[in-house]
């Protein structure tokens, strides 16, 4: 059995170790974590009383689903106790002191040069992760140079070569560490050498389960179930945070909440697992649920701009203008000059429908992090706001092949295409968006509506998409009023009557009203008058009656119709019956 004070100690000596070698994303992650335990209430003071709180609500959420069904440990994880992060045995030197404050300034050459003729494990791991960072800051520095910030480039980390070279010899002697694995996975990765890659990063996660960012590259080239089923992992708590985070990545949102309510059993309080079980609210499309999570970790964290950028796509989603401003006011206030807060701007400008101002301010999040997917993809819809097709292309284009998973960006193509009038380019796009994310209603009404085209007008299979889009729970009740339309366009008026119904009894439920209901009273009235089934045609034709102008006259014209039918002979006049 595993502890929280065991948990804390191994975090605590990791943090030391990580922030040592300079892995401090790694080292900030492992941090929050650390203060996520719940803590002793007899070590209680001021200063931490963010743990007095009496539930969080993450904790609301789990205890109220019933679809998760994983055990929630009280005190600690059943699994095998790992041993803690073994300290450093010898003291750093005079001259690895001296390479890490260049690296902290960024003179990342410097530093590399420094540790050149050192041999301890740790020295080797700063002296090419040194190297390796100062490639990676040369190829932004061309990139920026020959294309611009935001243009295509060949540019490449000119230092990849060598240190592939010079970690795989020291790796066959054993002469690097987990860390060294980690950094030479992350060269092989960058080489497109995914097998080799895979294997690197597993053996430095087995021997060193700590490094975050070692999983977090180990998660990027898990871009299957099939991949991810085949990793020889050791069992760890760590792993738990793992497969969570990859189980969100490849869509299994069930699955990943389970993982972080079994991790809830030591880490109640983390921030990370909150944010992260928003994200897979989110994906499931529960809205309300997120926006209350966001606002429970903005409470705790409230200089927090890493996931806010989601947080912004709910308030946008749920047209919240005011709530949207002042999220975008405090990212401002806090730094503006992150991805995140140029992303939230833009979403608060989209909102208010000043769509070039919120172009300027992805292309400004952009300029900041190249590989900020949403932003691209966000930036495309802007452009198709603005019907700038080529301009959304090319956004869309981006963003897939910064992630080419990402259903949005495929799913924003073929509605480019679809504007420019090209629906078998856009059901190429909407396959592949249904491919990645099967159960969205959305992506099956859009082929649907690509195959009613006049160019393809392949209405069976329209028909098909729509009744997925029924079984994927359309909320907004597109599908069941165009399968009704459309077995009406091809004669099948007990198939329309069945839709009609259907499409009916969602509108009642919800109390709506309008065009649709109206189509669907007169076509059930006359479809069961002509079946003589009068009473159900009467039923219909009275709430027909409730409404004022043609549709009042359409009710009484087949009211008539119907005494007719019942009498053979003419009905009276229904202006003398009281309505």
């Amino acid at each position: 059995m595993v502890s929280k004070e065991s948990c804390r100690n191994e975090i605590r000596a990791a943090i030391r170790q990580l922030s040592d070698r300079c892995l401090y994303s790694a080292a900030k992650w492992a941090g929050e974590q650390l203060v996520g335990i719940e803590q002793d209430p007899s070590n209680f003071t001021p200063s931490n009383t963010r743990f007095q709180r009496g539930s969080s609500s993450i904790r609301r959420r789990f205890s109220t689903n019933e679809s998760i069904s994983t055990p929630q440990p009280s005190v600690g994880f059943s699994q095998a106790a790992t041993p803690l992060p073994e300290e450093d045995e010898t003291i750093d030197g005079d001259l690895y002191l001296l390479a890490k404050s260049y690296f902290d300034c960024r003179e990342y050459r410097r530093a590399s040069h420094v540790l050149r003729d050192q041999t301890s494990k740790k020295s080797v791991f700063l002296h090419f992760y040194a190297l390796y960072l100062a490639g990676e800051k040369r190829k932004e520095e061309e990139m920026i140079e020959l294309e611009g910030p935001l243009g295509k480039s060949d540019a490449i980390n000119r230092e990849l070569v060598s240190l592939e070279r010079d970690l795989s010899a020291l790796r066959r002697t054993g002469a690097i560490d987990s860390f060294g694995l980690y950094l030479y996975g992350v060269v092989l990765k960058e080489k497109g050498n995914e097998t080799l890659a895979i294997a690197s990063l597993v053996e430095s996660v087995n021997s060193y389960p700590w490094n975050w960012s070692a999983w977090s590259e180990l998660q990027s080239l898990c871009t299957s179930i099939e991949t991810l089923d085949r990793l020889n992992l050791n069992n760890h708590w760590m792993k738990d945070f793992f497969l969570g985070y990859a189980y969100q990545e490849l869509r299994m949102h069930t699955e990943s909440l389970a993982k972080y309510d079994y991790l809830q059993g030591i880490f109640s309080f983390s921030n990370y697992i909150q944010a992260q079980t928003a994200k897979a609210q989110y994906s499931l499309r529960e809205f309300d649920q997120v926006e209350i999570m966001f606002e429970e970790l903005l409470r705790n964290d409230p200089y927090r701009v890493e996931d806010m950028d989601l947080y912004s796509n709910v308030l946008y989603a749920k047209e919240a203008c005011a709530a949207l401003s002042y999220l975008a006011h405090k990212v401002f206030l806090t730094d503006k000059y992150r991805p995140e807060s140029c992303c939230i701007i833009g979403n608060y400008y989209s909102l208010k429908g000043q769509h070039e101002k919120a172009v300027m301010y992805f292309r400004r999040a952009l300029k900041l992090s190249k590989k900020y997917l949403s932003a691209w993809t966000l930036m495309g819809h802007e452009y198709v706001e603005m019907k700038n097709t080529p301009a959304a292309i090319d956004a869309y284009r981006r963003a897939v092949d910064i992630n080419p998973s990402d259903y949005r960006a495929w799913y924003g193509l073929g509605q480019a295409y679809e504007m420019m009038g090209m629906p078998f380019y856009a059901l190429h796009y909407f396959r592949k968006s249904i491919f990645f994310l099967p159960n969205d209603s959305r992506l099956w009404i859009a082929m649907a509506k690509c195959y009613q085209t006049e160019q393809l007008y392949m209405l069976e299979e329209a028909i098909k998409c729509y009744k997925r889009a029924v079984n994927c729970t359309d909320t907004e009740g597109i599908a069941l009023n165009q399968l009704a339309k459309l077995h009406q366009k091809l004669g099948r008026n007990e198939e329309a009557a069945f839709y009609f119904e259907k499409d009916l009894e969602r509108m009642d439920a919800e109390g709506l009203e309008g065009p649709n209901m109206f189509e669907a009273l007169v076509f059930l009235a006359t479809h069961f008058k002509n079946h003589k089934k009068f009473e159900e045609a009467e039923v219909y034709c009275t709430r027909l009656l409730d409404y004022s102008g043609p549709e009042k006259e359409k009710a009484k014209s087949l009211l008539r119709g119907i005494r007719m039918a019942q009498t053979g002979f003419p009905s009276m006049d229904l202006e003398h019956f009281p309505i």
